[in-house]
Protein backbone atom coordinates (compact mmCIF):
# COMPACT_ATOMS: atom_id res chain seq x y z
CA UNK A 1 0.00 0.00 0.00
CA UNK A 2 1.44 3.34 -1.09
CA UNK A 3 1.93 5.63 1.89
CA UNK A 4 3.30 9.09 2.50
CA UNK A 5 3.49 11.45 5.45
CA UNK A 6 1.51 14.67 5.49
CA UNK A 7 2.61 17.40 7.89
CA UNK A 8 -0.38 18.69 9.84
CA UNK A 9 0.51 21.75 11.92
CA UNK A 10 -1.59 23.32 14.68
CA UNK A 11 -0.86 26.46 16.70
CA UNK A 12 -1.45 24.47 19.88
CA UNK A 13 -3.22 21.24 20.88
CA UNK A 14 -7.01 21.24 20.96
CA UNK A 15 -8.13 21.58 24.57
CA UNK A 16 -11.17 21.67 26.82
CA UNK A 17 -10.68 24.37 29.46
CA UNK A 18 -12.66 26.29 32.05
CA UNK A 19 -13.98 29.70 31.01
CA UNK A 20 -16.34 32.34 32.35
CA UNK A 21 -19.85 30.91 32.44
CA UNK A 22 -18.91 27.36 31.52
CA UNK A 23 -16.27 25.51 29.53
CA UNK A 24 -14.54 26.24 26.25
CA UNK A 25 -13.86 23.51 23.69
CA UNK A 26 -11.13 24.84 21.39
CA UNK A 27 -10.64 22.67 18.33
CA UNK A 28 -7.46 23.74 16.57
CA UNK A 29 -7.38 23.76 12.79
CA UNK A 30 -4.56 23.08 10.36
CA UNK A 31 -3.93 24.55 6.92
CA UNK A 32 -7.16 24.44 4.93
CA UNK A 33 -9.21 25.72 2.01
CA UNK A 34 -11.62 28.68 2.33
CA UNK A 35 -13.59 30.81 -0.15
CA UNK A 36 -10.75 33.37 -0.08
CA UNK A 37 -8.02 30.80 -0.68
CA UNK A 38 -5.83 28.56 1.44
CA UNK A 39 -5.29 29.73 5.04
CA UNK A 40 -2.97 28.34 7.68
CA UNK A 41 -5.48 28.17 10.56
CA UNK A 42 -9.01 29.14 9.47
CA UNK A 43 -11.80 29.70 11.99
CA UNK A 44 -15.19 28.25 11.13
CA UNK A 45 -17.26 28.81 14.28
CA UNK A 46 -17.32 30.44 17.69
CA UNK A 47 -20.49 29.98 19.72
CA UNK A 48 -22.38 27.66 22.05
CA UNK A 49 -23.57 24.10 21.56
CA UNK A 50 -27.19 23.37 22.43
CA UNK A 51 -26.42 19.77 23.44
CA UNK A 52 -22.85 19.71 24.80
CA UNK A 53 -22.81 16.14 26.05
CA UNK A 54 -24.27 14.81 22.79
CA UNK A 55 -21.73 16.66 20.64
CA UNK A 56 -18.89 15.47 22.88
CA UNK A 57 -19.95 11.83 22.56
CA UNK A 58 -20.48 12.12 18.81
CA UNK A 59 -17.07 13.77 18.28
CA UNK A 60 -15.48 10.92 20.22
CA UNK A 61 -17.27 8.43 17.94
CA UNK A 62 -15.79 10.12 14.85
CA UNK A 63 -12.36 10.09 16.53
CA UNK A 64 -12.84 6.41 17.41
CA UNK A 65 -13.24 5.56 13.72
CA UNK A 66 -10.23 7.70 12.76
CA UNK A 67 -8.06 5.75 15.21
CA UNK A 68 -9.46 2.29 14.43
CA UNK A 69 -8.62 -0.61 12.21
CA UNK A 70 -11.47 -3.10 11.98
CA UNK A 71 -9.35 -5.44 9.85
CA UNK A 72 -5.83 -6.45 10.97
CA UNK A 73 -6.59 -4.77 14.27
CA UNK A 74 -3.05 -4.98 15.61
CA UNK A 75 -2.14 -1.94 13.52
CA UNK A 76 -3.32 1.49 14.67
CA UNK A 77 -4.38 4.42 12.53
CA UNK A 78 -3.88 8.10 13.29
CA UNK A 79 -5.66 10.29 10.77
CA UNK A 80 -7.02 13.53 12.25
CA UNK A 81 -10.71 14.13 11.43
CA UNK A 82 -11.65 16.63 8.73
CA UNK A 83 -13.97 19.55 9.56
CA UNK A 84 -16.02 21.49 7.00
CA UNK A 85 -17.98 24.68 7.57
CA UNK A 86 -20.95 24.82 5.19
CA UNK A 87 -22.51 28.10 6.33
CA UNK A 88 -25.38 26.50 8.26
CA UNK A 89 -23.67 23.43 9.75
CA UNK A 90 -20.38 21.86 10.76
CA UNK A 91 -19.38 18.48 9.37
CA UNK A 92 -16.73 16.27 10.99
CA UNK A 93 -15.50 13.33 8.88
CA UNK A 94 -13.06 10.48 9.34
CA UNK A 95 -12.04 7.19 7.77
CA UNK A 96 -10.85 4.07 9.54
CA UNK A 97 -7.27 2.95 9.04
CA UNK A 98 -8.46 -0.16 7.18
CA UNK A 99 -10.50 2.02 4.82
CA UNK A 100 -13.70 0.09 5.50
CA UNK A 101 -15.68 2.57 7.67
CA UNK A 102 -16.51 6.18 6.86
CA UNK A 103 -17.87 8.33 9.71
CA UNK A 104 -19.52 11.75 9.50
CA UNK A 105 -21.04 13.95 12.20
CA UNK A 106 -23.30 16.73 10.92
CA UNK A 107 -23.90 19.36 13.61
CA UNK A 108 -26.91 21.14 12.15
CA UNK A 109 -28.22 24.64 12.74
CA UNK A 110 -30.44 23.63 15.72
CA UNK A 111 -27.32 22.20 17.42
CA UNK A 112 -25.46 25.52 17.24
CA UNK A 113 -26.33 28.58 19.30
CA UNK A 114 -24.90 31.97 18.41
CA UNK A 115 -22.05 32.73 16.06
CA UNK A 116 -21.96 32.33 12.31
CA UNK A 117 -20.66 29.18 10.64
CA UNK A 118 -17.86 29.91 8.18
CA UNK A 119 -16.97 28.13 4.97
CA UNK A 120 -13.99 25.88 4.32
CA UNK A 121 -12.33 22.55 5.08
CA UNK A 122 -9.30 21.52 7.11
CA UNK A 123 -8.02 18.90 9.56
CA UNK A 124 -8.83 19.32 13.24
CA UNK A 125 -6.70 18.13 16.15
CA UNK A 126 -8.34 15.53 18.41
CA UNK A 127 -5.61 14.40 20.82
CA UNK A 128 -5.73 11.88 23.67
CA UNK A 129 -5.97 14.42 26.55
CA UNK A 130 -8.88 16.08 24.73
CA UNK A 131 -10.62 12.74 24.30
CA UNK A 132 -10.38 12.10 28.04
CA UNK A 133 -11.75 15.56 28.81
CA UNK A 134 -14.67 15.17 26.38
CA UNK A 135 -15.67 11.90 28.00
CA UNK A 136 -16.24 13.78 31.29
CA UNK A 137 -18.62 16.44 29.89
CA UNK A 138 -21.79 16.60 32.02
CA UNK A 139 -25.27 17.14 30.64
CA UNK A 140 -25.69 20.53 32.36
CA UNK A 141 -22.28 21.97 31.49
CA UNK A 142 -22.53 25.03 29.20
CA UNK A 143 -20.04 24.51 26.40
CA UNK A 144 -18.62 27.13 24.09
CA UNK A 145 -17.17 25.71 20.87
CA UNK A 146 -14.43 27.39 18.90
CA UNK A 147 -13.35 25.73 15.65
CA UNK A 148 -10.12 27.49 14.74
CA UNK A 149 -7.99 29.99 16.66
CA UNK A 150 -9.32 33.20 18.14
CA UNK A 151 -8.65 36.24 15.99
CA UNK A 152 -6.15 37.71 18.47
CA UNK A 153 -4.49 34.36 18.94
CA UNK A 154 -3.57 34.28 15.28
CA UNK A 155 -1.19 37.18 15.73
CA UNK A 156 -0.23 37.11 19.43
CA UNK A 157 -0.09 33.44 20.43
CA UNK A 158 3.45 32.48 21.43
CA UNK A 159 4.93 29.07 21.96
CA UNK A 160 5.86 26.14 19.73
CA UNK A 161 3.75 25.02 16.80
CA UNK A 162 2.30 21.54 17.25
CA UNK A 163 3.11 19.45 14.21
CA UNK A 164 2.02 15.89 13.48
CA UNK A 165 3.30 13.63 10.76
CA UNK A 166 0.12 11.90 9.62
CA UNK A 167 0.43 8.70 7.56
CA UNK A 168 -1.64 9.21 4.43
CA UNK A 169 -2.17 5.95 2.49
CA UNK A 170 -3.53 6.35 -1.02
CA UNK A 171 -6.27 3.88 -0.08
CA UNK A 172 -7.74 6.41 2.34
CA UNK A 173 -7.89 9.08 -0.33
CA UNK A 174 -9.53 6.69 -2.79
CA UNK A 175 -11.88 5.61 0.00
CA UNK A 176 -13.27 9.12 0.45
CA UNK A 177 -13.99 9.19 -3.28
CA UNK A 178 -15.55 5.73 -3.51
CA UNK A 179 -17.72 6.16 -0.40
CA UNK A 180 -19.59 9.15 -1.83
CA UNK A 181 -20.15 7.39 -5.18
CA UNK A 182 -21.57 4.31 -3.47
CA UNK A 183 -23.72 6.33 -1.04
CA UNK A 184 -25.30 8.20 -3.95
CA UNK A 185 -26.97 4.91 -4.90
CA UNK A 186 -28.56 4.43 -1.45
CA UNK A 187 -32.17 4.99 -0.45
CA UNK A 188 -33.77 5.03 2.99
CA UNK A 189 -34.68 1.41 3.78
CA UNK A 190 -35.78 1.56 7.42
CA UNK A 191 -36.31 3.97 10.31
CA UNK A 192 -36.48 2.78 13.91
CA UNK A 193 -37.72 4.86 16.86
CA UNK A 194 -35.32 5.48 19.73
CA UNK A 195 -36.12 2.55 22.02
CA UNK A 196 -36.13 -0.02 19.21
CA UNK A 197 -32.97 1.47 17.69
CA UNK A 198 -31.09 1.21 20.98
CA UNK A 199 -32.31 -2.35 21.54
CA UNK A 200 -31.22 -3.43 18.06
CA UNK A 201 -27.77 -1.80 18.16
CA UNK A 202 -26.95 -3.01 21.66
CA UNK A 203 -27.69 -6.58 20.60
CA UNK A 204 -25.02 -6.48 17.86
CA UNK A 205 -21.66 -8.22 18.43
CA UNK A 206 -19.04 -5.90 19.92
CA UNK A 207 -15.99 -7.24 18.07
CA UNK A 208 -13.39 -9.97 18.13
CA UNK A 209 -12.14 -12.41 15.53
CA UNK A 210 -15.19 -14.65 15.80
CA UNK A 211 -17.58 -11.79 15.08
CA UNK A 212 -15.48 -10.63 12.15
CA UNK A 213 -15.36 -14.09 10.59
CA UNK A 214 -19.10 -14.72 10.42
CA UNK A 215 -19.41 -12.88 7.08
CA UNK A 216 -22.08 -10.41 5.97
CA UNK A 217 -25.46 -10.39 7.63
CA UNK A 218 -28.77 -9.19 6.26
CA UNK A 219 -31.64 -7.48 8.04
CA UNK A 220 -35.14 -6.71 6.84
CA UNK A 221 -37.61 -4.15 8.26
CA UNK A 222 -40.22 -5.76 10.46
CA UNK A 223 -42.61 -3.47 12.31
CA UNK A 224 -40.55 -1.05 14.39
CA UNK A 225 -37.37 -3.09 14.29
CA UNK A 226 -35.03 -4.98 11.97
CA UNK A 227 -35.26 -8.74 11.72
CA UNK A 228 -32.20 -10.79 10.74
CA UNK A 229 -32.45 -12.91 7.62
CA UNK A 230 -30.05 -15.53 6.30
CA UNK A 231 -29.95 -14.17 2.74
CA UNK A 232 -30.66 -11.16 0.61
CA UNK A 233 -34.37 -10.69 -0.09
CA UNK A 234 -36.15 -7.71 -1.66
CA UNK A 235 -36.16 -4.84 0.83
CA UNK A 236 -33.26 -6.25 2.88
CA UNK A 237 -30.20 -4.26 3.95
CA UNK A 238 -26.74 -5.73 4.25
CA UNK A 239 -25.04 -5.43 7.64
CA UNK A 240 -21.44 -6.38 6.79
CA UNK A 241 -19.21 -6.72 9.81
CA UNK A 242 -21.77 -5.54 12.41
CA UNK A 243 -19.00 -5.15 15.00
CA UNK A 244 -17.87 -2.11 12.97
CA UNK A 245 -20.85 -0.15 14.32
CA UNK A 246 -19.25 -0.19 17.78
CA UNK A 247 -18.56 3.58 17.61
CA UNK A 248 -22.33 4.22 17.71
CA UNK A 249 -22.45 2.84 21.27
CA UNK A 250 -21.13 6.21 22.53
CA UNK A 251 -24.31 8.06 21.48
CA UNK A 252 -27.08 5.50 21.98
CA UNK A 253 -28.51 7.06 25.14
CA UNK A 254 -29.01 10.32 23.21
CA UNK A 255 -30.50 8.73 20.07
CA UNK A 256 -33.96 9.74 18.87
CA UNK A 257 -34.05 7.39 15.85
CA UNK A 258 -31.98 5.09 13.65
CA UNK A 259 -32.15 5.35 9.86
CA UNK A 260 -30.70 2.69 7.59
CA UNK A 261 -29.73 3.27 3.96
CA UNK A 262 -28.68 0.87 1.23
CA UNK A 263 -29.10 -0.03 -2.43
CA UNK A 264 -32.02 -1.99 -3.80
CA UNK A 265 -31.27 -5.72 -3.67
CA UNK A 266 -32.81 -8.80 -5.20
CA UNK A 267 -32.81 -12.37 -4.00
CA UNK A 268 -29.33 -13.87 -3.85
CA UNK A 269 -27.54 -10.53 -4.17
CA UNK A 270 -23.91 -10.27 -3.08
CA UNK A 271 -22.90 -8.28 0.00
CA UNK A 272 -23.28 -4.52 -0.36
CA UNK A 273 -22.29 -1.38 1.51
CA UNK A 274 -24.81 0.33 3.79
CA UNK A 275 -25.13 3.48 5.90
CA UNK A 276 -26.33 3.63 9.52
CA UNK A 277 -27.45 7.03 10.78
CA UNK A 278 -28.21 7.79 14.42
CA UNK A 279 -30.45 10.85 14.73
CA UNK A 280 -29.44 13.04 17.68
CA UNK A 281 -30.74 16.37 19.04
CA UNK A 282 -29.61 18.94 16.48
CA UNK A 283 -27.23 16.60 14.68
CA UNK A 284 -26.73 13.29 12.85
CA UNK A 285 -23.98 10.67 13.17
CA UNK A 286 -23.58 8.34 10.18
CA UNK A 287 -21.33 5.31 9.71
CA UNK A 288 -21.02 3.88 6.19
CA UNK A 289 -19.73 0.31 6.03
CA UNK A 290 -17.90 -1.31 3.11
CA UNK A 291 -19.31 -4.65 1.83
CA UNK A 292 -16.91 -6.66 4.00
CA UNK A 293 -14.65 -6.06 7.00
CA UNK A 294 -11.61 -7.09 4.94
CA UNK A 295 -12.69 -5.03 1.94
CA UNK A 296 -11.95 -1.32 1.95
CA UNK A 297 -13.85 1.25 -0.08
CA UNK A 298 -10.71 2.07 -2.04
CA UNK A 299 -11.03 -0.92 -4.37
CA UNK A 300 -14.70 -0.62 -5.26
CA UNK A 301 -14.07 1.01 -8.66
CA UNK A 302 -17.17 3.22 -8.73
CA UNK A 303 -15.18 6.26 -9.86
CA UNK A 304 -13.23 4.64 -12.70
CA UNK A 305 -15.61 5.46 -15.55
CA UNK A 306 -15.70 9.13 -14.53
CA UNK A 307 -11.90 9.25 -14.28
CA UNK A 308 -11.48 7.62 -17.67
CA UNK A 309 -13.27 10.27 -19.74
CA UNK A 310 -11.83 13.61 -20.78
CA UNK A 311 -15.36 15.01 -21.03
CA UNK A 312 -15.95 14.51 -17.30
CA UNK A 313 -12.59 16.18 -16.56
CA UNK A 314 -13.57 19.25 -18.59
CA UNK A 315 -17.06 19.33 -17.06
CA UNK A 316 -15.57 19.03 -13.57
CA UNK A 317 -13.47 22.14 -14.14
CA UNK A 318 -16.63 24.07 -15.06
CA UNK A 319 -18.72 22.72 -12.17
CA UNK A 320 -15.94 23.40 -9.64
CA UNK A 321 -16.17 27.11 -10.44
CA UNK A 322 -19.89 27.06 -9.61
CA UNK A 323 -19.53 25.35 -6.23
CA UNK A 324 -19.76 27.72 -3.27
CA UNK A 325 -19.44 25.53 -0.14
CA UNK A 326 -23.15 24.73 -0.28
CA UNK A 327 -24.49 22.26 2.31
CA UNK A 328 -26.69 20.90 -0.48
CA UNK A 329 -25.47 20.80 -4.07
CA UNK A 330 -28.52 20.94 -6.35
CA UNK A 331 -27.84 19.03 -9.58
CA UNK A 332 -30.68 20.77 -11.45
CA UNK A 333 -29.37 24.23 -10.50
CA UNK A 334 -25.85 23.29 -11.60
CA UNK A 335 -27.20 21.92 -14.88
CA UNK A 336 -29.04 25.19 -15.52
CA UNK A 337 -26.06 27.35 -14.61
CA UNK A 338 -23.52 25.29 -16.58
CA UNK A 339 -25.57 24.35 -19.60
CA UNK A 340 -24.75 20.68 -19.04
CA UNK A 341 -27.21 17.82 -18.76
CA UNK A 342 -27.96 16.48 -15.25
CA UNK A 343 -26.15 13.26 -16.21
CA UNK A 344 -22.99 15.15 -17.12
CA UNK A 345 -23.24 17.20 -13.91
CA UNK A 346 -23.42 14.00 -11.85
CA UNK A 347 -20.41 12.57 -13.70
CA UNK A 348 -18.53 15.82 -13.02
CA UNK A 349 -19.44 15.62 -9.32
CA UNK A 350 -18.10 12.06 -9.19
CA UNK A 351 -14.90 13.33 -10.78
CA UNK A 352 -14.67 16.13 -8.20
CA UNK A 353 -15.34 13.58 -5.48
CA UNK A 354 -12.18 11.68 -6.43
CA UNK A 355 -10.14 14.62 -5.13
CA UNK A 356 -12.33 15.11 -2.06
CA UNK A 357 -14.08 18.21 -3.37
CA UNK A 358 -17.62 16.90 -2.81
CA UNK A 359 -19.21 14.42 -0.43
CA UNK A 360 -22.66 12.83 -0.33
CA UNK A 361 -25.23 13.17 2.45
CA UNK A 362 -27.59 10.18 2.47
CA UNK A 363 -30.03 11.90 4.86
CA UNK A 364 -30.65 14.70 2.37
CA UNK A 365 -29.94 12.67 -0.79
CA UNK A 366 -27.63 15.45 -1.96
CA UNK A 367 -23.98 16.21 -2.57
CA UNK A 368 -22.21 18.84 -0.46
CA UNK A 369 -19.13 20.93 -1.18
CA UNK A 370 -15.89 20.51 0.73
CA UNK A 371 -12.20 20.64 -0.13
CA UNK A 372 -10.05 17.94 1.41
CA UNK A 373 -6.48 19.20 1.94
CA UNK A 374 -4.94 16.62 -0.37
CA UNK A 375 -3.34 16.57 -3.82
CA UNK A 376 -6.24 16.75 -6.29
CA UNK A 377 -4.61 14.44 -8.87
CA UNK A 378 -3.27 11.87 -6.44
CA UNK A 379 -6.24 9.49 -6.49
CA UNK A 380 -6.17 9.21 -10.27
CA UNK A 381 -2.38 8.89 -10.40
CA UNK A 382 -2.31 6.00 -7.93
CA UNK A 383 -5.36 4.04 -9.14
CA UNK A 384 -3.83 0.81 -10.47
CA UNK A 385 -6.69 -0.25 -12.76
CA UNK A 386 -6.86 3.19 -14.33
CA UNK A 387 -3.10 3.29 -14.87
CA UNK A 388 -3.15 -0.18 -16.43
CA UNK A 389 -6.05 0.71 -18.74
CA UNK A 390 -4.29 3.85 -19.95
CA UNK A 391 -1.14 1.79 -20.59
CA UNK A 392 -3.12 -0.74 -22.66
CA UNK A 393 -4.62 2.06 -24.76
CA UNK A 394 -1.23 3.73 -25.23
CA UNK A 395 0.27 0.39 -26.34
CA UNK A 396 -2.44 -0.05 -29.01
CA UNK A 397 -3.62 -3.25 -27.33
CA UNK A 398 -7.34 -2.60 -27.94
CA UNK A 399 -9.19 -3.62 -31.11
CA UNK A 400 -12.90 -2.84 -31.60
CA UNK A 401 -15.38 -4.91 -33.61
CA UNK A 402 -18.98 -3.80 -33.07
CA UNK A 403 -20.22 -4.97 -29.67
CA UNK A 404 -16.99 -6.90 -29.15
CA UNK A 405 -13.61 -5.54 -28.13
CA UNK A 406 -10.43 -7.54 -27.77
CA UNK A 407 -7.55 -6.54 -25.52
CA UNK A 408 -4.11 -8.08 -25.74
CA UNK A 409 -2.72 -7.96 -22.20
CA UNK A 410 0.90 -7.45 -21.22
CA UNK A 411 1.43 -11.21 -20.92
CA UNK A 412 0.12 -11.84 -24.44
CA UNK A 413 -3.26 -13.24 -23.39
CA UNK A 414 -6.22 -11.96 -25.41
CA UNK A 415 -9.32 -10.94 -23.41
CA UNK A 416 -12.71 -10.44 -25.00
CA UNK A 417 -14.89 -7.56 -23.79
CA UNK A 418 -18.58 -7.71 -24.72
CA UNK A 419 -21.17 -4.94 -24.60
CA UNK A 420 -24.51 -6.19 -23.31
CA UNK A 421 -27.00 -3.32 -23.10
CA UNK A 422 -24.29 -0.85 -22.16
CA UNK A 423 -22.69 -3.14 -19.55
CA UNK A 424 -19.22 -4.34 -20.45
CA UNK A 425 -18.29 -7.88 -19.44
CA UNK A 426 -14.89 -9.50 -19.88
CA UNK A 427 -13.35 -12.96 -20.17
CA UNK A 428 -10.64 -12.13 -17.59
CA UNK A 429 -10.33 -13.56 -14.07
CA UNK A 430 -11.24 -10.19 -12.47
CA UNK A 431 -14.65 -10.22 -14.13
CA UNK A 432 -15.17 -13.91 -13.33
CA UNK A 433 -14.51 -13.17 -9.64
CA UNK A 434 -16.45 -9.93 -9.14
CA UNK A 435 -18.95 -9.86 -12.07
CA UNK A 436 -18.79 -6.07 -12.14
CA UNK A 437 -19.42 -5.73 -8.42
CA UNK A 438 -16.21 -3.76 -7.93
CA UNK A 439 -16.31 -1.62 -11.05
CA UNK A 440 -14.87 -2.39 -14.49
CA UNK A 441 -11.74 -4.44 -15.03
CA UNK A 442 -8.77 -2.78 -16.74
CA UNK A 443 -9.66 -4.40 -20.08
CA UNK A 444 -13.26 -3.13 -20.09
CA UNK A 445 -12.01 0.27 -18.97
CA UNK A 446 -9.51 0.35 -21.85
CA UNK A 447 -12.24 -0.58 -24.36
CA UNK A 448 -14.48 2.19 -23.01
CA UNK A 449 -11.64 4.70 -23.32
CA UNK A 450 -11.01 3.75 -26.95
CA UNK A 451 -14.71 3.90 -27.78
CA UNK A 452 -15.03 7.34 -26.29
CA UNK A 453 -11.93 8.44 -28.16
CA UNK A 454 -13.38 7.18 -31.46
CA UNK A 455 -16.70 8.87 -30.74
CA UNK A 456 -14.94 12.14 -29.95
CA UNK A 457 -12.92 11.86 -33.17
CA UNK A 458 -16.11 11.28 -35.15
CA UNK A 459 -17.73 14.34 -33.56
CA UNK A 460 -14.67 16.44 -34.35
CA UNK A 461 -14.69 15.24 -37.99
CA UNK A 462 -18.40 15.99 -38.35
CA UNK A 463 -17.82 19.45 -36.93
CA UNK A 464 -14.99 20.07 -39.43
CA UNK A 465 -17.16 18.90 -42.34
CA UNK A 466 -20.05 21.08 -41.19
CA UNK A 467 -17.76 24.12 -40.95
CA UNK A 468 -16.43 23.38 -44.45
CA UNK A 469 -19.96 23.39 -45.87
Amino acid sequence: MTRSLQAVAYRRPSVLESAAGGQLLGLETSRGATPTGVKDHPQFFAGFLTSPQVVSAALLAVADVAAARYYQQQLRASLDPVVTGNGDRLRFESFSGCCGVYARLDVLEPGLDGGEVGHGTTNVDVNNPLREALSRIGSDDPLHLRVGPEELAVTTLDGPVVEKKVPLPDRWLRGFAEAQVIAAGFDLRAELPAADAVRFLRALPRGGARAASTGPRWVVPSGKTLRPTTRAVPGAVCLPGPERLIALQRVLRHATALRVYGPAVTGGAAATASAWEVVLPGMRLTLTLSPDSSRGFSGEGGVLDALATDEAAEDAELISVLLAWEPRVDVADLASASGLTPERVRAALIRLGTSGRVGYDTAEAAYFHRELPYDAERVERHNPRLRSARALVAAGAVALDGALGTVTAEDGHVHRVRDEAGVLSCSCLWWAKYRGGRGPCKHALAVRMVRRGDAAAERDMARVEADAR
